[in-house]
């Protein structure tokens, strides 16, 4: 307690807000973004109002900001006793629980004051129901309790999908639950490919991750099988719902490709740390590559462009 104490006093204000910024988690929110930017462009069909991708984009990352510092709250018996978190602000003794829920209230309130001002009441409402999902249902029922944690946790991170669709239109279509179901597929075979890296850590707090319970092969089979359903769903935006086209399709393939050929090694070779680690960090670039075909797609110079390409086609022929 004494080390505690000093730890907090000897911090300058520099580094008190530095140790509230680590709180939110920040390397996880830019990923959350570029999903919710991909489904405002879509549903906005590539002309989306600047001024309202500001405010959503800011009130997705005042929602994701308190729910990962309540998540730094709940988790802070096990941050201790894991090595790669047990410097976070609240097992270091830089931020007091208290401090760090009071901290959390205000994001959760900012955002949705944000968004239901400026937005709409519906995307207002989803960013904070994203917030009590992943406390209540992750961080507290889930991620201690089940190895489906991440599965049925990955609605969670699928939900800014459904916020940017509702922010520019009021309303939730089957393309905007469609782009909520490709993140949601994709978040297994992107976390256990991590899960796999850091399985030691997770057995010694007794966190029961998929790795820990099943083994390597039972993980890899289902990062096989989450990875080509994953595909196959991202194709569904061109046919049968049309709420993208040719260029977008062009992209997504080519990606996927490069996704399940990365999952394909990795179930050939489940003790390979290496090959899950290229996998984890080709599955980041693989969903903001995805959202930014999406927004590519959408562009109406890209519309314009496709369709002087077919008539030149039909022209020649």
């Amino acid at each position: 307690m004494i080390e505690t104490n000093v730890s907090r006093q000897n911090q300058t204000f520099l580094q008190v807000i530095q140790s509230y910024y680590q709180l939110t988690k920040p390397r996880i929110i830019p990923l959350l973004l570029i999903t919710t930017a991909g489904s405002m462009w879509i549903a906005a069909q590539g002309q989306v109002d600047p001024l309202l991708l500001l405010v959503t984009l800011t009130g997705g990352t005042l929602a994701a900001a308190s729910a990962q510092t309540i998540n730094c709250i709940y988790d802070r018996d096990i941050d201790y006793d894991m090595e790669r978190t047990r410097h976070r602000p609240i097992p270091s003794g830089k931020i007091q629980p208290r401090d760090a829920l009071i901290f959390a209230i205000a994001l959760a309130v900012m955002s949705f004051t944000l968004l239901a001002v400026f937005a709409n009441l519906l995307a207002a409402s989803l960013a904070f129901s994203g917030i009590i999902f992943y406390v209540l249902v992750y961080t507290h029922w889930l991620k201690r309790h089940s190895t489906q944690n991440i599965v049925i946790g990955g609605a969670a991170g699928a939900i800014p999908a459904l916020v940017g669709w509702a922010a520019v239109t009021g309303t939730l279509s089957w393309a905007a639950w469609l782009i909520f179901a490709i993140v949601f597929l994709w978040t297994p075979p992107h976390f256990w490919a991590l899960a796999l890296m850091i399985r030691d850590d997770y057995a010694k707090v007794g966190i029961p991750m998929l790795p820990v319970v099943e083994g390597d092969m039972a993980t890899v089979k289902q990062i096989w099988y989450y990875t080509l359903v994953t595909v196959g769903t991202t194709i569904l935006l061109v046919y049968p719902l049309h709420a993208s086209g040719f260029v977008y399709a062009a992209i997504a393939l080519s990606l996927g490709g490069l996704f399940v050929h990365k999952s394909w090694r990795l179930l050939h070779s489940p003790e390979d740390r290496t090959v899950a680690r290229e996998l984890f960090l080709y599955s980041i670039s693989y969903m903001m590559l995805l959202c930014l075909g999406m927004v590519i797609d959408s562009l109406p110079i890209t519309h314009n462009l496709m369709t002087m390409i077919i008539t030149q086609l039909h022209f020649i022929s």
